[in-house]
């Protein structure tokens, strides 16, 4: 009897926490919706609300809906939606690869830079910047380089270790290590540039949205909508890889293969997301952090609910960086620091007293 009782009771706690993780997850993309709704209707120009919804309602509906003007229709259409989409997208990804990296690489401080990955792109922008030199043409051949060595840093971290037959733990060293080498070489560019040119590769490395625009959404939203899903499939596999690696194996899991494959595609993920943004920090970290913090552990839910948090996390960043002195624009990298130390701040001093 007394048994009956205590499953009962165990039964009824599991339930009410999953009913908790639900209503979480609604009141999340309810706001997420809300919010990004209201921020396109927002800007240094006076534009109604009336007259910015009328706009996207008559791109859905072009038949019913007549747009106010063209100059507010490009301005409303070719500007404010793809930015806001950008901060979705880009949240999104980052926050996602961290939460994948924080459990593969066993390490609560890992994210889309531990790897060394964001300095990797940092340095790619800074050598096509500053020499002309870029693996690719056009009008893209910063990002191009970007992305490149964005990528290129992954590869050679993840090489490395698999000849080495590394630690995770010793991953983020090397990680690290290459993180203040494209630092160093960063900065040597930069002493020998001109002022213009070093004031563009510092614009890039604190981040920036104003390339969200239609075609880079047409870029970055295919490679998420491929990777996004497989990432949470895997995300069964993390949670056997965080109870330990023996224990892992004798689920059937090969971790050494998992880990590889789960920071290849976070690093694909990160890599076509930062190499048109630029440097944005904390997103990754912090994200994940607050997921679990509601709703446990289980990476089934933090993976992509880490995402949707991370999408609200950078689009009310950019809001903020946009309308905090008008009609001067904070750039994305900085407003993420500013949100992210405090907000990790708390976090850490939370996990001290045991609240998580």
């Amino acid at each position: 009897m007394v048994q009956d009782v205590d499953e009962n009771g165990v039964l009824k706690e599991y339930r009410d926490f999953n009913s908790k993780k639900t209503l979480f997850i609604i009141l999340l993309i309810f706001t997420i919706i809300l919010f990004s709704l209201f921020a396109i209707t927002v800007g240094p120009l006076d534009i109604t609300m009336n007259e910015s919804y009328r706009v996207v309602l008559h791109k859905i509906f072009p038949k019913l809906i007549k747009s106010p003007s063209e100059s507010i229709e490009g301005i409303i259409w070719l500007v404010r939606v793809p930015r806001v989409l950008t901060a979705l997208i880009v949240g999104f990804s980052l926050a996602i690869a961290g939460a994948i990296m924080q459990p593969v690489l066993r390490n609560p401080m890992a994210s889309p830079f531990t790897l060394g990955i964001s300095s990797g792109a940092g340095f790619g922008a800074a050598l096509a910047i500053i020499l002309g030199k870029s693996i690719g043409s056009g009008p893209y051949y910063i990002i191009a380089n970007a992305f490149f060595f964005s990528m290129l840093t992954s590869i050679v971290v993840l090489s490395i270790s698999k000849i080495k037959r590394t630690t995770p733990e010793m991953m983020i060293l090397m990680g690290i290590a290459f993180s203040h080498l494209f630092s160093a070489s960063i900065t040597v560019l930069q002493y020998f540039a001109d002022s213009v040119l070093v004031s563009e590769v510092l614009f890039w490395m604190v981040g920036s949205l104003s390339k969200g625009t239609w075609d880079t959404l047409s870029f970055i939203t295919p490679i998420l909508l491929v990777c996004t899903p497989f990432l949470i499939i895997k995300s069964k596999d993390l949670n056997f890889i965080s109870s330990g690696e023996d224990d892992a194996k004798s689920l059937g899991v090969n971790v050494e293969k998992t880990r590889a494959i789960l920071l290849i595609v976070s690093s694909l993920v990160i890599s076509t997301t930062i190499c048109f943004t630029g440097t944005i920090g904390f997103v990754g970290l912090v994200a994940p952090h607050i997921t679990r913090l509601i709703g446990g552990g289980d990476n089934n839910f933090v993976v992509p609910v880490s995402g949707l948090v991370g999408a609200l996390l950078l689009v009310v960043s950019d809001f903020i960086g946009m309308n905090l002195i008008s009609p001067v624009t904070i750039p994305i990298g900085i407003m993420t620091s500013f949100l992210g130390v405090p907000m990790f701040i708390y976090l850490i001093m939370r996990r001290r007293r045991g609240d998580c």
